[in-house]
């Protein structure tokens, strides 16, 4: 059984914006000669890498819901210039909409388990695979979905 990780997606307004901001990154990653990967580094170490990497995911929370997700393929410790570890999370640049959940702030990130995780919206979902997001969140605002 797979672990993953939840984390606050700070400035993004829908999963639109993310995409958005994971094209931008890519743009400018190729321009300057580095690896196109996607990364997000955090301070904290997850001391469980093994479980996520074996099929978790960052599951990103946009104003106030669980929203989507992104397959976490590595995490990479490492010291930053001024001394302080920190990690990189590596994802697929894909994201994956799932069906949102209500979820209170919290600093950092904190793990999801597997049976907890929300379902990811696809063909399977029927209308709700169709659904504009902005309504998506307002049903679930409202205790709808």
């Amino acid at each position: 059984m797979s672990l993953h990780l939840l984390k606050l997606c700070v400035g993004a307004e829908s999963i639109s914006d993310l995409e958005e901001w994971i094209e931008e990154q890519s743009l400018l990653r190729r321009r300057m000669g580095r690896p196109d990967e996607q990364t997000h580094t955090t301070r904290m170490v997850p001391k469980r890498v093994s479980e996520i990497v074996d099929g978790g995911s960052l599951y990103w929370v946009i104003k106030g819901q669980i929203s989507a997700r992104q397959r976490l393929t590595e995490i990479r410790p490492f010291t930053d210039a001024d001394g302080i570890g920190r990690c990189h999370l590596v994802m697929e640049p894909v994201v994956v909409p799932v069906e949102p959940r209500p979820c209170r702030p919290f600093q950092g990130w904190r793990y999801l388990a597997d049976k907890d995780k929300p379902r990811d919206i696809d063909g399977r979902s029927g209308d709700l695979g169709v659904m504009p997001e902005a309504m998506r969140r307002e049903l679930a605002e409202l205790g709808l979905l």
